[in-house]
């Protein structure tokens, strides 16, 4: 006979999701999401499930005398909160967990250098925010959390990411595991999955290095306005490329050896995509040429990363000999 899985961390931060939304601190999703998510989460097959769910659990039960969510690391806890075996224990767990992609965080002392510095994206963003202070934001494509726990940081009331990778859930639900009652959750679903919110949507929703993997762009944009309250606003981070209101790259096949690159706009034509689809006050606050110190391989993340995609030559280049990677920051708001 099968051991039945180790769930009882989740089961309880999901249900303080669920407590969220029925009380109304958060927009309102149909009755089905339980049912839904229990079908994605525990039923439907994957090899790994088992594992992470034991790793979850088996995380030392460490009470956090601090942290703090609004500097560059994300950092819960400190190194005298914790014996050095609960450290050893933490550090082989979040082992568990390789890859990390967007960071950093810090654990009762334990770094996670993640390959991302998405500190440095995020310092690109805040400035050109409305204040999030007392806001609900939803975050799409949020990966394993790291923003999630910038907007929380920088005053938002409720937050929610929804990204359908189950690895990514764990990930969040290690470093949530710390901060449990923190009003930040996370829905292992796609954007197609989220429902048209009408008037009672989020007072910010982002998209944050999705819209280039989507085929159909124009559809993505509509979905994060039908999340969006009336006069909500949108920030979008993407790939750009440099052109007119005509300009876009379709690769012919990969884009910095990604498979999934579809549209990359050039920021007039995005901002055009928006106008088309009735969002107001659109502008395009920052574009960033990434750099190989931004996203890079570590320790935590020990596969390629940029400088395996760019050409070897010409690191304006990359290797399929498209412009290298660029990005902006657009912001808009649904109208009132």
């Amino acid at each position: 006979m099968t051991a039945p899985l180790k769930r009882k961390l989740l089961d309880q931060q999901l249900e303080r999701l669920y407590t969220a939304m029925a009380t109304g601190e958060l927009p309102q999703w149909p009755a089905t999401l339980a049912a839904q998510i229990e079908e994605i989460v525990f039923t439907r097959p994957h090899g790994k499930r088992r594992e992470w769910l034991a790793a979850l659990d088996a995380l030392p039960a460490i009470q956090a005398s601090a942290y703090c969510l609004d500097s560059g690391r994300v950092q819960i806890g400190q190194q005298q909160d914790a014996t050095t075996a609960q450290r050893t224990q933490l550090y082989e767990l979040l082992q568990t967990f390789i890859p990390w992609r967007k960071g950093p965080f810090e654990l009762f002392g334990v770094p996670i250098d993640t390959e991302w510095r998405s500190d440095w994206k995020w310092a690109r963003v805040l400035p050109h925010l409305s204040d999030l202070s007392g806001r609900a934001v939803l975050d799409v494509g949020c990966g394993s959390g790291y923003h999630l726990w910038r907007m929380h940081g920088a005053g938002a009331r409720q937050v929610l990411g929804i990204d359908p990778s189950l690895f990514f859930l764990m990930q969040f639900h290690s470093i949530k595991r710390y901060l449990p009652v923190a009003p930040v959750h996370l829905l292992p679903l796609r954007s197609e999955d989220l429902p048209d919110f009408k008037a009672n949507g989020f007072d910010t929703v982002f998209s944050m290095g999705v819209l280039y993997h989507r085929r159909s762009p124009l559809q993505h944009l509509q979905e994060l306005k039908q999340a969006l309250r009336p006069g909500g606003e949108l920030v979008l981070e993407t790939l750009v490329v440099e052109g007119d209101v005509h300009t876009a790259l379709m690769p012919e096949q990969r884009y910095a050896k990604m498979r999934n690159v579809w549209f990359i706009p050039s920021p007039l034509m995005l901002e055009l995509w928006l106008r088309r689809l009735g969002f107001v006050y659109i502008r395009t606050v920052d574009v960033t040429q990434t750099t190989v110190e931004e996203q890079r391989s570590t320790d935590w993340m020990r596969f390629e990363s940029l400088r395996d995609f760019l050409d070897p030559v010409d690191q304006q280049l990359t290797i399929e000999g498209y412009p290298a990677p660029q990005r902006a920051v657009i912001i808009a708001e649904s109208p009132a």
